[in-house]
C-alpha cells in the first residue's frame, strides 16, 4: 500500500482548497473531451487551467517520461520541418500547432495521473463517463427527432452527438462504456443496475453512429477486457461472475440489435454501414490502395510531402495515422509515431498483471488504447482528444505502478519480509 501512503503524503502537503479544485478541473477534462463540436471546446479551457493550476502547485518529473518527452518532441520536430514551407498558410499553422499541444496535453496528463494515481483516475473516469452520457443522450434525441434543431446532433443519418464526425464520437465512446461495462460485470447490484443504464445508452449510441470501426473497437476491446479481468480477478467466485455477467451483457446487445432492425429506417443505414465493399474502400485509390500508393512514396521521400497535403495526390486523406505520420513529417516522425505506439503498448502488458489499487481502470484505459492504436491502421486519429488523452494516463499509470513496486511497505523488514522491530 505504499503508493497510497505517498498519495496521502501529497494531499497532506497540499492545501485542501487546491487539492479540490485540481481535481474538479480532472473531472471537467473528462467531463470537456464529449463536447467538440465548438472551438475552443471545453476541454482545451479545463485543460490549459488545470495545466496552469497543477504547474503552480508543483508537478515532479521523473527520468522514466524521457522515453514519452523524447519521442514526442521528435514527432513533432519532424511535422514542423517537413511543414516549413507551408507555413504561410493558416491550416497548416493550425495543424502544427494542435500537434504539439497535444502532445503538451499527453506529457501534462501523465504527470498528473502519476502522482495520486487512483483518485484523480477516478476523477477523470467520472467525467468520462458524465461527458460521453451527455453526448449519447444528445445524439440519440437528435436521430429520433425527440428535441427541437436535433439535426445538429446527427450527420448524414449517423448520430454524432456533440461531436462534428459520427466516428469519432464512436470511438471517444468505447472507453467510458468499458467503466460502466467494469461496473456492471463487478459492483454491488445497486451500482451495477445504474452501471447497466449508462451502458445501454452508451451502447446504444455506438450503433447508432453506424462506424464499423467503433463497432469493432467496441466488441473487440471490450472481449479484452473482460478477458484481462478474469485473469487478473483474485477469487474464483468473482472470475464467475464476470463470466456470466459478459454472456448475459451480450444476449442483452443481440436482443437490442434484433429490436432495432424491426425499423427499416435503422436497418437500411445498418445494412449499407454493416456492408464490407463500400466504394471509398476499394479500387487502386480507395482506402487499401492509398495505404500502398502512400507506403511507396514515403520509402522515396524523406521529408515527406508535409501536413494536409495527401488529398494533392489522392482523392482523400490517408486514413492511416501512421502512413499520416511518414507523408506530414516524413521518416523523422514516421519512424518515431508508432515506435511510441508500440513502446506504450508493450509497456501496458508489463503492468497488467501488477496488482495497483487502480488495475480495474488500468485495464479499461488499457484496452482501450490498444484497440485504438490497431484502428490507426485504417482511420486518422492522430488529433482526436481522448486518444491522447489516453497515452498520457498510461504513461502516468507506468510510472505510479514503478512507484508502487519500489517503494517498501511500511513496518515490513525488506530484507526478509517479516514486520521490522
Amino acid at each position: 500500500m505504499t503508493l497510497l501512503a505517498t498519495d496521502q503524503n501529497y494531499t497532506a502537503t497540499t492545501a485542501p482548497a487546491v487539492v479540490t479544485l485540481q481535481r474538479a478541473l480532472l473531472w471537467l477534462m473528462g467531463f470537456g473531451g464529449a463536447i467538440v463540436f465548438i472551438e475552443p471546446s471545453p476541454y482545451e479551457i479545463a485543460t490549459i487551467t488545470a495545466m496552469v493550476v497543477f504547474f503552480a502547485g508543483g508537478l515532479r518529473m521523473r527520468l522514466a517520461f524521457v522515453p514519452l518527452l523524447a519521442l514526442l518532441f521528435l514527432i513533432n520536430i519532424g511535422y514542423t520541418i517537413c511543414a516549413a514551407y507551408l507555413l504561410d498558410r493558416t491550416p497548416i499553422i493550425n495543424w502544427i500547432l494542435t500537434s504539439w499541444y497535444m502532445a503538451v496535453s499527453a506529457v501534462f496528463v501523465a504527470l498528473v495521473i502519476s502522482e495520486d494515481t487512483a483518485a484523480r483516475l477516478d476523477l477523470l473516469r467520472r467525467g468520462l463517463i458524465a461527458g460521453a452520457l451527455l453526448a449519447s443522450l444528445a445524439g440519440i434525441a437528435g436521430y429520433l427527432h425527440l428535441i427541437p434543431g436535433g439535426s445538429m446532433f446527427t450527420l448524414y443519418g449517423r448520430v454524432s452527438g456533440t461531436f462534428k464526425d459520427p466516428n469519432v464520437l464512436g470511438a471517444y465512446l468505447v472507453l467510458p462504456a468499458l467503466f460502466a461495462l467494469q461496473s456492471v460485470v463487478s459492483d454491488r447490484f445497486g451500482r451495477a443496475l445504474r452501471s447497466t443504464v449508462v451502458l445501454g445508452i452508451l451502447t446504444l449510441a455506438v450503433l447508432l453512429a453506424f462506424s464499423r470501426a467503433a463497432w469493432g473497437l467496441l466488441a473487440i476491446t471490450a472481449a479484452f477486457m473482460l478477458f484481462l479481468m478474469v485473469l487478473t480477478s483474485p477469487s474464483h467466485q468473482q472470475r464467475s461472475r464476470i463470466i456470466v455477467m459478459a454472456i448475459a451483457a451480450l444476449i442483452a446487445v443481440v436482443v437490442v440489435i434484433v429490436i432495432l432492425l424491426q425499423f427499416d429506417f435503422i436497418a437500411d443505414m445498418f445494412k449499407q454501414r454493416a456492408s464490407l465493399d463500400q466504394s471509398y474502400d476499394e479500387g487502386r485509390f480507395g482506402r487499401f490502395g492509398r495505404h500502398v500508393l502512400g507506403a511507396q512514396m514515403a520509402l522515396d521521400l524523406p521529408f515527406g510531402i508535409g501536413p494536409l497535403q495527401f488529398t494533392k495526390f489522392f482523392p482523400e486523406d490517408t486514413h492511416n495515422s501512421y502512413l499520416n505520420a511518414f507523408m506530414s513529417g516524413g521518416w523523422i516522425s514516421g519512424i518515431c509515431y508508432p515506435a511510441l505506439m508500440f513502446t506504450t503498448v508493450l509497456l501496458g502488458f508489463r503492468y497488467v498483471f501488477v496488482p495497483v489499487p487502480w488495475q480495474r481502470a488500468y485495464l479499461a484505459v488499457f484496452a482501450a488504447f490498444l484497440g485504438t492504436v490497431f484502428e490507426a491502421f485504417i482511420i486518422d486519429t492522430d488529433h482526436w482528444r481522448h486518444f491522447w488523452l489516453m497515452l498520457g494516463a498510461m504513461w502516468g499509470m507506468f510510472v505510479a505502478a514503478q512507484q508502487y513496486i519500489a517503494e517498501p511497505v511500511p513496518g515490513i523488514d525488506e530484507a526478509n519480509g517479516t514486520p521490522a522491530a
